[in-house]
């Protein structure tokens, strides 16, 4: 016979593996992961930000293609791998659209791209003479898959490293959040009276202030960025988190367990962290993960209202805040397809939330 798996851990492992919608989700959220990490790995447009731009060719469609003359920099910058994988390559190329190049000789002539006079040949305007160096010069035919922003810069280049600002400031604002709530929850929910008191008003005045408010407002003190709209955003999350913790040490400390540990003198501390916490995570899992969801709405709308991530750090909620007057004009997929990423991401967290829910209840 198989033996069945006894300790609670491996019970609940059980349970969410049959999840097959939180696993699903599970695998979406470290395929963003991923994507997070390795975003200038994958970017066609591996520049910093992603800030090439093709104003010749702005608010192109998805799989659209053209010939571009890329001029290597003679500068180039010393730059590790590791500083290559986080900020970009420093020594991108320079590159402009062409509808077509001559080679003669010594001599480079190139046709600048345009729509109206695409099939002109002889147009001294729009043509542009260089001395051909063969590794100064290189012309590349290139397809921008999901098409070019207002700027002309590579969409989906945008889109990669986007995944960064919404990925990384849920796990900084639950980490924040959950160091705040925890500790604080802890003292209210161990010790009471005037102590659970004064953190109770602490939580009540804090949850009576609309959260993108304080957001902003602790936004507009720090500065505008990223960096700052993670901090603010966690500032702001750590009371649901709090009041979790203080019910639920407040029912734990009844327990026989934790009367054993006073008996036997040890301190508060090393009840709390060593006795009480990993007993009562299971609720506070679950929340961290609709709090990660939260932060990255939250961020989004930050961003749309222009005081979250500020140009050229991309952004889904920068995107669709600067491509939404589009949607009239026939190219709505400029701030659908952002639209789109911020809805799947928050719907997978939710998801693992109701899974990681599901698969913690003993009482299933």
């Amino acid at each position: 016979m198989q033996s069945k798996p006894t300790s609670l851990t491996k019970l609940a492992l059980k349970k969410f593996t049959k999840n097959k919608i939180g696993l699903f989700s599970f695998w979406y959220i470290i395929l963003c992961g991923f994507m997070a990490v390795f975003a200038y790995v994958l970017a066609p447009d591996n520049s910093p930000n992603a800030k090439i731009q093709h104003i010749e060719i702005h608010t192109k469609k998805p799989f659209f293609k053209v010939k571009l003359l890329k001029e290597i920099r003679e500068k180039k910058v010393n730059q590790n791998y590791l500083n290559k994988l986080f900020f970009g390559n420093k020594n991108y190329a320079l590159e402009t659209p062409i509808n077509a190049f001559f080679i003669k000789k010594d001599t480079l002539t190139v046709r600048l791209y345009s729509e109206v006079n695409k099939n002109v040949k002889d147009e001294f305007s729009k043509q542009k003479t260089f001395f051909y160096i063969k590794e100064k010069y290189k012309i590349n035919d290139k397809t921008f898959y999901l098409g070019t922003d207002k700027y002309g810069r590579d969409y989906l280049s945008r889109m990669l490293i986007g995944t960064r600002i919404s990925f990384f400031i849920g796990f900084i604002a639950v980490f924040i959040s959950l160091i705040i709530g925890i500790s604080i929850g802890s003292v209210a929910g161990y010790f009471g009276g005037k102590v659970d008191t004064f953190v109770m008003w602490l939580i009540n005045v804090t949850w009576s202030i609309p959260t993108l408010l304080m957001v902003i407002a602790i936004t507009l003190s720090l500065g505008k960025g990223y960096w700052q709209v993670f901090i603010a955003v966690g500032l702001t999350m750590w009371v649901e988190v709090a009041r979790v913790v203080r019910g639920q040490i407040m029912s734990a400390k009844q327990q026989q367990y934790v009367e054993a540990a006073n008996a036997l003198g040890y301190s508060s501390f090393r009840i709390i962290t060593k006795h009480i916490l990993p007993n009562i995570m299971a609720p506070v899992i679950v929340i961290s993960a609709a709090n990660f969801a939260a932060a990255i709405l939250i961020e989004s709308g930050l961003s749309f209202l222009g005081i979250g991530a500020q140009p050229p750090t991309p952004s889904w909620g920068a995107m669709i805040k600067d491509h939404y007057n589009y949607i009239i004009l026939g190219k709505s997929y400029l701030a659908v397809i952002p639209g789109l990423a911020i809805m799947s991401l928050v719907m997978a967290f939710m998801l693992i939330g109701n899974a990681l829910r599901d698969a913690l209840d003993v009482k299933n």
